[in-house]
């Protein structure tokens, strides 16, 4: 049963990524060690994002001791879809011609990008 769609802001998104590569749970403490070096955020800003990521139901939490193991929710796969779709809703009207078209006029596609654009529209289009 897919999950309903669940707002992050970019912050609450580094914390997810945190959460995401790991392989098991994690407490507090790993996630503010992890975060602390990347980001230079202070640990009672980090607290309130899985916090804030907790009620928004992205993240689960269960007791372990006198802490808590923090657990993503929310898959990476579901956000990135529903990231890259409300994007692509909102500036290209849903159509993803011209937003391939946006990147190949507004930044260099390497040739590897091409060719890997290519193989994908000839894989789609066996697909129909």
């Amino acid at each position: 049963m897919p999950l309903k769609n669940i707002d992050i802001s970019e912050a609450e998104s580094l914390v997810m990524d945190v959460l995401w590569r790991a392989s098991a749970p994690l407490a507090a403490d790993d996630v503010v060690a992890a975060l602390v070096s990347e980001q230079r955020w202070q640990e009672a800003t980090i607290k309130t994002l899985l916090n804030r990521l907790l009620k928004k139901g992205a993240l689960s939490a269960s007791k372990d001791g006198r802490r808590y193991l923090y657990s993503a929710v929310l898959k990476r796969e579901q956000w990135v879809s529903q990231e890259s779709g409300g994007m692509l809703e909102r500036l290209f009207g849903g159509r993803v011609a011209p937003l391939v078209a946006h990147f190949g006029k507004h930044r260099k596609l390497s040739a590897t990008d091409i060719a890997e654009l290519k193989k994908l529209v000839e894989e789609l289009g066996d697909g129909s």
